[in-house]
């Protein structure tokens, strides 16, 4: 018994459609892309969102050395889905992301937090809050550049975050709680 030959440009006889997927953005298309709901999303971070998950970052420095995290804005991988996220900033136990040659989970971390631009607002706003919950991500934090305001969501569930604070206008302290348990200054957002 033959098999019949592939044909480029036909992933019918492909086994795991969503692993030759994941792995082509991750051998082919390069470091900074993800896959949001099937759709190949090139990342091109500006100098405003570098810098609002620095200043987040920044605040959040001394309180993760007394825990042993790092942040970093490595892969997360949703298991099951068409759903590979490069966030903008994610905080997660340092022996674990030493560790971890490639991506993570969203429950493995403790802070995920992205910053909204014109062209992912919805995104950010519906599909990785959805998202980021259902995969058991604890905290999610929202900086909505457009709105110019914070949220942040906890309580994860299968259908996404049980809980919101927010939206804070940008100048409104955001309450973290534990494991950071700290007012996060929003001032320079």
């Amino acid at each position: 018994m033959s098999t019949a030959p592939h044909v480029p440009g036909d992933y019918s006889t492909v086994s795991d459609p969503e692993q030759a997927l994941k792995y082509a953005i991750r051998h082919i298309a390069g470091d900074r892309t993800e896959i949001i709901e099937g759709v190949i999303t090139p990342m091109s971070p500006s100098w405003a969102h570098e810098s609002a998950a620095e200043f987040v970052r920044r605040q959040l420095g001394a309180r993760m050395d007394e825990l042993d995290l790092v942040s970093g804005s490595g892969n997360l991988d949703l298991p099951g889905s068409e759903n590979w996220y490069i966030p903008h900033l994610a905080i997660v136990p340092a022996e674990l992301a030493l560790k971890t040659e490639g991506a993570l989970l969203p429950d493995q971390t403790l802070l995920i937090v992205e910053v909204s631009s014109p062209s992912n607002a919805e995104t950010d706003r519906v599909v990785k809050r959805r998202r980021y919950g259902q995969y058991g991500a604890p905290l999610y934090l929202l900086i909505d550049r457009q709105n110019r305001s914070c949220t942040l969501y906890s309580e994860p569930t299968r259908l996404g975050y049980a809980a919101e604070s927010g939206p804070h206008p940008f100048g409104t302290p955001v309450a973290l709680p534990a494991p950071f348990d700290l007012e996060l200054d929003t001032s320079r957002l």
